[in-house]
């Protein structure tokens, strides 16, 4: 026996955890404390110390400070940690100023988007603060005041000078933040290859689709099957299209619970084979495809046991797909949508109209089923 220990287990033992990063509002948070520090001391802030909302204190590098008697500027840049996301490494800028009232007044300048459409946690018209980094910002103004013992008024603006590019890797657009990025976090920090994030922009997404009318939502695994989706609805707007990726369930019944009517989920063979056993999260790692559920639907659909077998030493269930295709098993698909469609009623219990759509990797249509149960 290998007394060393395996290869695998040493560089289990080697393996460093994975480092988290800080939000947005963290970072707006600290150029805040740093700026008014600046304004007040009048002197160079180098490093600014924030308590976050988990209860942790965390100091941030200042690598720009710039100040007057009226007014100064700070400047962070964004640490995404080990999962960096759309905003990882954006430069975030903080504005404060004096002014006559007292109070803290906030807004967002360049590269901060601002709110156009109902459902969000900020009213419309306001700047995409959200409402934990707003009171992070306020109280790192406040503790500031206090230092010095003031009581003064001040404008705080934060800013994001490439935050209207950043903001077209995310989904704000289709949220009706126009302008920039939103300024987010509830921890305070990136936690590495959370799904919360995901999760909460998804269910963001269809409040807005809801505040706006909305009571047809048409769900998609990705970028490919959400264009197909918007090609097959020309007359529904942006809003009622939302990206649920791998979370089919969680978009299935926030759906139901926000009252939505009508769900078009579009998706490829890989995903929806896993929703038609009723497998709800799809990720590649959460369940591996299940080619002896394939091979059966290909015998339901008139397929016969030597393509049967064929199928379950496939290797991907795209190729399934071309099988099917190419021995003219049409029917394949509408069974696999059905299963889907009923896997899916199941999981939230009715009161849906269910309709599922596979397409190709070519964007191309494999099949469709509705079910109902209103």
């Amino acid at each position: 026996m290998d007394k060393s220990g395996s290869k695998e287990a040493k560089e289990d033992k080697e393996a460093k955890p994975l480092r988290h990063g800080y939000t947005t509002g963290s970072n707006a948070a600290a150029a805040t404390k740093a700026a008014l520090t600046a304004l007040i001391a009048q002197e160079e802030q180098t490093e600014a110390t924030i308590h976050l909302p988990i209860g942790q204190d965390v100091t941030f590098t200042i690598i720009r400070c710039e100040f007057n008697a009226e007014r100064a500027e700070t400047e962070v840049i964004k640490d995404g940690g080990d999962d960096p996301d759309a905003t990882h490494g954006a430069r975030i800028i903080a504005e404060v100023s004096w002014r006559e009232e007292l109070g803290i007044e906030l807004d967002g300048g360049i590269g901060v988007g601002r709110v156009t459409k109902p459902g969000l946690p900020v009213a419309v018209g306001e700047a995409a603060i959200n409402p934990v980094p707003r009171r992070m910002i306020r109280q790192a103004a406040t503790d500031v005041l206090k230092e010095f013992d003031l009581e003064r008024g001040i404008k705080v603006v934060i800013s994001v000078p490439d935050g209207e590019e950043i903001a077209k890797k995310t989904l704000n657009g289709r949220l009706g933040i126009l302008g920039g990025i939103s300024i987010l976090g509830t921890r305070g920090t990136v936690v590495p290859f959370s799904t919360a994030a995901y999760k909460a922009s998804v269910a963001m997404a269809i409040r807005v689709a809801v505040k706006g009318g909305c009571t047809h939502i048409v769900l998609s695994t990705g970028g490919r099957t959400e264009k197909y989706g918007i090609d097959m609805y020309p007359g529904l707007p942006d809003e009622a299209f939302v990206e649920m990726g791998d979370f089919v369930g969680f978009a299935l019944l926030h759906c139901k619970k926000q009252g939505i009517k009508r769900v078009t989920m579009v998706g490829m063979m890989g995903k929806f084979s896993k929703v038609a056993q009723g497998v709800m999260m799809v990720h590649s790692k959460s369940a591996p495809i299940d080619f002896g559920f394939l091979a059966q639907v290909a015998r339901e659909a008139g397929a016969t046991e030597e393509q049967a077998e064929a199928i379950l030493g496939a290797n991907t269930a795209a190729l399934v797909g071309d099988w099917m295709q190419e021995w003219g098993y049409n029917r394949f698909f509408e069974l696999l949508c059905g299963y889907c469609c009923e896997m899916s009623l199941k999981e939230v219990g009715g009161g849906l109209e269910i309709d599922t759509v596979i397409i190709s990797m070519k964007a191309l249509l494999l099949g469709s089923a509705i079910r109902t149960d209103l």
